[in-house]
């Protein structure tokens, strides 16, 4: 009833547990964008099916995926190689696509933030929400800042409560603080071109409605140190301090 579909570059170090987590899917396609190191060698030894594109945008990878890959269920999962499924997320998958309604086209999920296996709860505002579960031919996808967002929806996409897991440090701080500097680049460069009013925030509907909002939001004057006092304090980001430290402590930097 599911294929899955992961998105690739350099991943030895993540895909395998990813593909471990997929071992209930009988259909899994990754979407390799040039890897030089083994990462096409594991998905095929796992059984995966391999296909090859340049990277170019999330948003054209995934609708490149839809239209290409030879996805044998009517259902798609989209995840990252430094993503993995949990028996409670394949269970609550399972049942949302057998008991969905014609007019479900999809379903927004969400993720626990991982960090040598403790989960940060507060300091990533949890729950987050992406598209990820497609329904084949009824949605697709478009670009927005770094990443993506649902466009060409044809009926309604739900809501999936059980995440999955994210691995997001597992090639350490530097690569992190890296990549995450390109996005917010990115991200803010999407802000500034986007032009939404207030008046927009009424219309929009699903993860739309919050991009218009941080969108607006983003041009008030002091609005980065208030989203910090608000992750930092309302949301009690600072109570993950003893996973920090307990991690720290482990790896023998204090």
């Amino acid at each position: 009833m599911l294929s899955t579909v992961i998105l690739t570059k350099n991943e030895t170090a993540n895909l395998p547990g990813c593909l471990r987590s997929l071992a209930w899917c009988d259909d899994i396609h990754v979407v390799d964008s040039g890897s030089t190191d083994g990462t096409v060698d594991i998905a095929r030894k796992a059984g995966a099916t391999v296909w090859n594109r340049a990277f170019d945008s999330f948003g054209r990878q995934r609708n490149w995926a839809l239209d290409t890959c030879t996805l044998r269920h009517p259902w798609v999962l989209f995840l990252d190689a430094d993503e993995q499924t949990t028996e409670p997320f394949v269970r609550g998958l399972f049942y949302a696509v057998q008991s969905a309604s014609a007019e479900t086209a999809g379903y927004f999920c969400c993720w626990k933030l991982m960090m040598d296996g403790h989960w940060l709860r507060r300091c990533d505002a949890f729950p987050r929400w992406q598209f990820r579960v497609v329904r084949l031919g009824r949605a697709r996808f478009c670009d927005f800042g770094h990443g993506q967002k649902e466009a060409e929806v044809s009926g309604e996409i739900k809501y999936l409560a059980e995440p999955y897991l994210h691995f997001a440090f597992s090639k350490g701080w530097s690569h992190w603080l890296d990549r995450h500097n390109r996005y917010s680049t990115q991200e803010a460069a999407a802000r500034l071109a986007a032009g939404y009013t207030w008046r927009d925030v009424g219309k929009a509907k699903g993860t739309y409605r919050a991009a218009v909002i941080k969108t607006v939001l983003a041009r008030f004057p002091g609005w980065p140190i208030a989203r910090f006092l608000y992750g930092y304090l309302w949301r009690l980001g600072f109570s993950g301090g003893s996973t920090w430290f307990g991690l720290l402590r482990e790896h023998g930097v204090l």
